[in-house]
């Protein structure tokens, strides 16, 4: 054999070890009790379909992109996630047999995910279903990222993951302690008959505000409520936060048309800030960047100063 073949045949093998090592590490059997109290059994996670942005988002921070078989369609970052993997629709509109023609050996699924009937037969199938934990807080996120790392068995590159995690949010409160009165802001989801759904209490919204270090003017209801003209008025916000929508026919000029929001320091002002929804709400590795970012335009003097520092 020459050293030429020798060479090749050597660094065949290593692959081989590799990638056998791989396969043992994907099919090494764990047990973790997921978001919805069960304890669920996972033997094989070669072939995932990943239901939720922020599921995605944390698979392929931990580089196990090659073990995704399917996405859902909130799967937008990074973005070749719905290019290079197939789609299996909306997340909370799924369906069962959309959902297992994938051939997942395990679905790994935001608790937002649905309908109810869809997720209870997705449960009952043979396929392991694992729903993610998720507490709207830097320690949720953290805790995220870890349970998915055990579940992969990829402890390692989930402690390196929630180190800077954890350093992204220590530089956003080191941020915030520097906010002398905070803002008081909406967040607006959608306008509908001359209605706007604000988001209240409980809500990642509400959440993501006030990591931001602003006020949620809307914090005395509790979930995501249309707001009547009256109700409006009073909120009086300084500032309102919405997505930035995909759709041509959606504008700022749509939410400040609605009435009680005319009238506010908002309204007055025309001050609304337009940020990506998943990104700004999914809490995934990127959020203490989006909450950064959410603060950067709520306090434009306070970005200067830290550029300053």
């Amino acid at each position: 054999m020459t050293s030429r073949m020798l060479r090749a045949a050597t660094a065949f093998a290593a692959a081989a070890v590799l990638a056998s090592l791989a396969l043992a590490a994907a099919c090494a059997e764990v047990s973790i009790k997921e978001a919805g109290g069960r304890e669920v059994k996972v033997a094989d996670t070669s072939r995932i379909v990943a239901i939720g942005g922020d599921v995605t988002e944390i698979l392929y921070a931990l580089k196990a992109d090659g073990r995704i078989a399917a996405v859902d369609s909130t799967s937008q970052f990074p973005a070749q996630a719905l290019k290079q993997k197939p789609n299996v629709g909306y997340m909370r509109a799924l369906s069962a047999e959309g959902v297992l023609s994938a051939n997942p050996t395990v679905i790994v699924a935001s608790k937002d995910a649905g309908p109810a009937d869809v997720i209870a037969a997705l449960k009952a199938s043979a396929v392991p279903y694992v729903e993610v934990p998720d507490d709207h807080t830097p320690e949720g996120v953290v805790a995220k990222i870890r349970f998915v790392a055990s579940l992969l068995g990829a402890e390692t590159a989930g402690d390196a993951l929630t180190k800077t995690v954890e350093q992204d949010f220590a530089a956003l409160a080191q941020d915030r302690a520097k906010i002398g009165k905070p803002i008081r802001a909406i967040f607006v989801l959608a306008v509908q008959n001359g209605r706007a759904t604000v988001a209240g209490a409980n809500t990642s919204a509400d959440a993501v505000l006030k990591l931001a270090g602003a006020e949620n003017a809307a914090a005395g209801i509790e979930g995501h409520k249309p707001l009547v003209e009256e109700a409006a008025t009073e909120l009086a916000p300084d500032v309102i936060v919405t997505m930035r929508h995909s759709s041509s026919t959606f504008a700022s000029d749509e939410i400040l048309s609605v009435k009680g929001l005319q009238a506010s320091p908002a309204g007055q002002s025309k001050r609304v800030i337009e940020m990506d929804g998943l990104y700004l709400l999914s809490f995934g590795p990127r959020s203490a960047r989006a909450a950064r970012d959410l603060m950067a335009a709520l306090y434009p003097g306070l970005a200067e100063r830290r550029a300053g520092e």
